[in-house]
């Protein structure tokens, strides 16, 4: 894909964060923020400007700087050891080993409150109907009915009685992660105040596979580190696209899934080449 469009978007979406970060008073908290924002992919914010460029809008660095606020403090919360208990986040320290619990909670409230801050600032949009549908949409996806109940759902299904059925694990993942893809995917037609349909469905279609990717990756990447993932994940109970349909037939529906994401993009014809790409990239990156 154009890995340079890629990293282009990211950098200037990440520069916005940032700058919005660094706006805050000075503290403990703000040097949290910063810290747990930096690296990582950037895919939704770049969702979020690759869409509104199909419809010519320019200007969305600042949506995009909100969901990756939001996902910024999704991240903080989920490695918390109430939640999943992870010690390594981006190959660095997370936050509340960096620190401690309490600013690590403290940290993932600020961003979560900086993200519909920035949507609901005129820099999101002119039209305040506009900045009204970004924050209800986001609140739902990132709320109770979307990627927090996907949290509750994998938390609940590691003392389940029994591991996920393939459809409990797509429902979850739907919620936990591609609530968020969806939404990002989905703001350009809300910026320009078209019809989210055609980017939903691609949205619904990418998230999944980006999904079973990270589930192939856990299995063929560093071996050591597979070891220790698949061994977690059989003592907890817990179900995998890969466990659930094998390496093969993981891969085979990753690419049937980038495949309808791409062809949910027929009406935008060659404008949505690089959301092609996306869906592509994900289902081939190596990390």
């Amino acid at each position: 894909m154009g890995m340079e469009r890629l990293g282009i978007v990211t950098e200037a979406v990440r520069a916005r964060l940032l700058a919005a970060i660094a706006a805050e008073p000075p503290s403990v908290i703000r040097d949290g923020m910063a810290y747990a924002c930096e690296g990582g992919k950037g895919l939704r914010g770049f969702l979020v400007v690759e869409s509104a460029r199909l419809f010519d809008l320019d200007g969305a660095e600042q949506a995009g700087a909100a969901v990756e606020a939001l996902h910024a403090y999704s991240l903080v919360h989920d490695d918390l050891p109430a939640m999943d208990d992870d010690d390594l986040r981006r190959g660095r320290p997370t936050v509340h080993v960096k620190w401690d619990d309490a600013v690590a909670v403290l940290v993932g409230d600020a961003l979560q409150t900086l993200a519909f801050g920035l949507l609901a600032d005129p820099g999101a949009s002119p039209d305040a109907a506009v900045r009204a549908d970004l924050v209800l949409s986001l609140a739902r996806a990132s709320g109770a009915g979307g990627m927090v109940l996907g949290q509750a759902q994998d938390i609940a299904a590691e003392t389940a009685a029994a591991p996920l059925s393939l459809g409990e694990i797509i429902t979850l993942q739907r919620n936990k992660t591609g609530a968020l893809i969806r939404w990002s995917a989905e703001a350009g037609a809300r910026l320009a105040g078209a019809d989210p349909a055609p980017l939903s469905a691609y949205a619904a279609a990418l998230g999944l596979a980006f999904q079973i990717a990270d589930d192939i990756l856990d299995v063929t990447g560093d071996p050591e580190k597979a070891g220790k993932r698949l061994q977690k994940d059989a003592e907890a109970g817990k179900a995998t696209f890969v466990g659930l349909l094998g390496l093969d037939g993981a891969k085979a529906r990753a690419t049937s899934l980038a495949e309808e994401a791409c062809d949910a993009l027929a009406p935008f014809g060659d404008r949505a080449e690089t959301l092609r790409d996306v869906a592509r990239f994900v289902i081939s990156r190596e990390r």
